[in-house]
């Protein structure tokens, strides 16, 4: 952002828009994700039909006691609001998708449409990591599909975030917006990924390395 004097002789913040490269990384970051992601919805919309059919059917992505999508698919964690979780991947990714391609024309959304597409994505993140933490530590297996989603969720809101940091679009107040444009463009947002990601790889390792030994 940058001062500018009015007529009157106010300062205002001006929002200076973020470079071409930019905006094709992000986006393109997002499409990518979202893509792998409803990817993903699909095929554990299919296998929870399959599960809804038939509860002894083998899907195959049950490959042994860790990686066992039925075990997981056939909990109440997969069905936390009465349907297969995977269908709110189904619906908000193509919404997502289309963001992204339009972004990447140049189409810029209003202000508040993309604070609310930010919360709602938070939201999203924070739902995947939660089946994330029961699939490890309460259900005791883990769905290589599940997986995906979680990475590529994290993987599209953290592009979301830059982005909104970048256009100014997260109402934050002046002292907290220069905060965070600074930690964007110092690339503290990408180291902070690559070791939230690599804590998380970590921890699963702690929890099912031996039994791959």
């Amino acid at each position: 952002m940058t001062a500018v004097t009015t007529a009157r002789g106010a300062q205002v913040e001006e929002v200076v828009a973020p470079p071409r490269r930019k905006r094709i990384i992000l986006f393109g970051e997002m499409l990518v994700f979202a893509t792998l992601s409803l990817l993903a919805s699909f095929v554990l919309s299919y296998d929870a039909i399959e599960l809804a059919r038939n509860p002894d059917v083998v899907l195959s992505c049950s490959i042994n006691s860790v990686i066992d999508c039925a075990k997981v698919g056939a909990t109440w964690q997969a069905h936390v609001f009465g349907f297969p979780n995977a269908f709110f991947g189904l619906i908000s990714e193509p919404v997502v998708m289309t963001i992204a391609v339009a972004s990447l024309s140049g189409v810029r959304f209003p202000r508040w449409f993309m604070f609310v597409a930010n919360i709602c994505y938070l939201l999203g993140v924070i739902f995947a990591y939660w089946l994330l933490y029961q699939s490890t530590v309460v259900i005791g297996a883990l769905c290589p599909w599940c997986l995906l989603v979680t990475v590529s969720t994290t993987f599209v809101f953290t592009s979301m975030t830059q982005w909104n940091i970048l256009e100014n679009n997260l109402y934050l107040s002046d002292t907290a917006q220069r905060k965070a444009l600074a930690f964007v463009h110092k690339g503290w947002f990408t180291v902070g990924l690559i070791a939230w990601l690599t804590l998380v790889l970590v921890l699963e390792l702690l929890k099912w390395g031996h039994r791959f030994l």
